[in-house]
């Protein structure tokens, strides 16, 4: 039974997650209306870093785990239209921790991916663009990029 190994492991990760986890970071598993809870799914919030312009923004991400978890990576997705050259059109975070053929490797854990996930924000990676309209503010016009990426931050306010 491979998905009771995913589980396991996602069990393990919200007991290590509510023990320490980086300041300003959100993870837990969906809750549905009956207030069962389902480890598949968790609701992230990521922080801009200070000093930069993600600062003041609360990022919200969606991480969709599969029964072959931890041997395949989570799906991320930050809502979908999400301005960064690093994200797809529908949200789907592009990262290379997150590349099954590349740069997964199953020890990576729930927190090692929200990290990475911030620390992209600010240092795109332009190797590998995910949607026009990023990347090429971001190669072409650093003024009106910025601009675009603080407007974003006040679209997400922290959650209280």
């Amino acid at each position: 039974m491979s998905g009771g190994i995913a589980r396991g492991r996602l069990t393990e990760e919200r007991k290590a997650w509510r023990k320490n986890h980086p300041h300003g970071f959100v993870a837990k598993p969906e809750t549905g209306p009956d207030g069962s809870v389902n480890l598949m799914v968790w609701q992230c919030s990521i922080p801009g870093k200070p000093s930069t312009d993600w600062e003041g923004g609360h990022y919200p991400v969606t991480m969709h785990f599969s029964e072959d978890y931890p041997s395949k990576p989570p799906k991320c997705k930050f809502p979908a239209g999400f301005f960064h050259p690093n994200v797809y059109p529908s949200g789907t975070v592009c990262l290379s921790i997150l590349n099954e053929d590349s740069g997964w490797r199953p020890a990576i854990t729930v927190k090692q991916i929200l990290v990475g996930i911030q620390d992209l924000l600010d240092q795109p990676n332009p190797d590998d663009p995910a949607q026009t309209d990023g990347y090429q503010l971001y190669m072409q016009d650093e003024f009106e990029y910025k601009k675009r990426v603080k407007q974003q931050a006040k679209q997400y306010p922290a959650l209280l």
